[in-house]
Order: structure tokens, then C-alpha cells, then sequence
């Protein structure tokens, strides 16, 4: 009989695709999902690899929170704009009930779940429709507080989901260490009108705000 393995603390992610139904092509939905989940895991190394568990929904564990809010942002940059993607992310005890297949458990999971939750319910009200992400704290350990946590990922998915398709793949190849000048060339456009997109859509603000976030612990 297997023995449960207890994680005393890690940051569970829960990911789905918004909408899902209205995609046609599921297939091609699948594809995609497991060539970005396949990348985050070799960039983020989680605790447990982000894997598609049912549908269009994935998840994964991370050894800590700034960890987890920075997959979170690249994900969404990675699938978009085929997928739209929302994450619930939790902070709590982790059991390990079976290793093959991996069937996780417990208190840090209920968390991520209901902050999945929470970003259904804020993104309904249109003066948050732009939420994408949500984080809760499991009250039985202690961990990132929410609300600070919480307020900057509104104020992130507020500036993300005012972004144009092209301001969006700057944001990507510039999270990527990518320089101005090579998205410049990629993009066809002069380095003059890349700046003026990092100042003016506020990439430079969402990269300095996903830096201070990855340090959450």
C-alpha cells in the first residue's frame, strides 16, 4: 500500500481556458496546451509538472509563490491569444497520494481551487471583467498574504487585457530576455515605436511589477 507524502507548503496551480466551448478546434486547443505546459515546465522546473488533467483544465505545484505568479504571467503570454487562460494559485499542505499516476491532495489544493473561483466571480463584474488570476492562502499555515498579492495581479491583468496582440508578443519576447532592437526586426517595425509601446502600454510596469512578484515567498 502506498504511503501518503505530505508537502508542508507549496503553491498549487490550477489553469483553465476561458470560453473553451466556442474554440472549434479542440484538438488544436490540446496541442497547444501541451506544447506550453511542456515549456513551462523546463523554464520553472515545478514541484509537480504542469500537466492537462481533464478538458481543457491543467495544474502543477511550485516550490513557492513568486515561482508559481511568474509561470502564471508567462503561461497566459504563451497560449494567448488562441487560449485565454485564467489561474487559481493557493498556498498550503500538499499530499501526495500516489506518485504514478500523481494524485495530489489537501489543503494547498482546496486553496487554488477557490481562487480559481474567485477570478469567475470578478471577471463577471465588469469593473474587474479583465481578472484572469487570483491567489488564496490556506489559513491552517502561514504564507504570502493575499490581499497585496491579490491587488497587484488585478492591477497586471488590468494593463494585459488592454494590450494588443502585438504589445502582447513584445511583453513575451521581452519576459524572454529578448532586446528591443531584435523585437524591432521580428515585428517589422522601427526600435523608435517599440519604446514608445514598453513606455506607453505600460510593458515596462509589468515587467518590473512580475520581477518584484517573483520574489513573493
Amino acid at each position: 500500500m502506498a504511503t501518503k507524502k505530505v508537502i508542508a507548503s507549496a503553491a498549487p496551480l490550477i489553469g483553465d481556458v476561458v470560453r473553451s466551448r466556442a474554440i472549434n478546434d479542440r484538438r488544436g486547443l490540446h496541442r497547444l496546451l501541451r506544447a506550453g505546459l511542456a515549456e513551462a515546465n523546463e523554464r520553472f522546473a515545478p514541484v509537480s509538472a504542469l500537466r492537462i488533467t481533464v478538458g481543457d483544465e491543467y495544474q502543477g505545484v511550485f516550490a513557492d509563490l513568486g515561482q508559481a505568479l511568474g509561470a502564471s504571467l508567462w503561461l497566459r503570454l504563451r497560449l494567448g491569444p488562441a487560449a485565454d487562460v485564467r489561474h487559481g494559485l493557493g498556498w498550503g499542505p500538499v499530499s501526495v497520494l500516489e506518485e504514478e499516476p500523481r494524485v495530489e491532495d489537501g489543503p494547498g489544493w482546496w486553496a487554488a481551487r477557490a481562487a480559481i473561483d474567485d477570478v469567475k466571480r470578478q471577471a463577471r463584474a465588469a469593473a474587474t471583467r479583465h481578472a484572469r488570476t487570483a491567489y488564496r492562502l490556506d489559513e491552517s499555515v502561514d504564507g504570502p498574504a493575499p490581499a497585496p498579492v491579490n491587488a497587484a495581479l488585478l492591477l497586471r491583468d488590468h494593463l494585459l487585457g488592454g494590450l494588443s496582440e502585438r504589445s502582447v508578443r513584445l511583453l513575451a519576447g521581452l519576459l524572454d530576455g529578448a532586446s528591443q532592437t531584435e523585437l524591432a526586426a521580428a515585428e517589422g517595425i522601427s526600435g523608435s515605436a517599440v519604446s514608445q509601446r514598453v513606455r506607453g502600454d505600460g510593458l515596462a510596469v509589468i515587467l518590473a511589477a512580475s520581477e518584484l512578484l517573483g520574489g513573493v515567498r
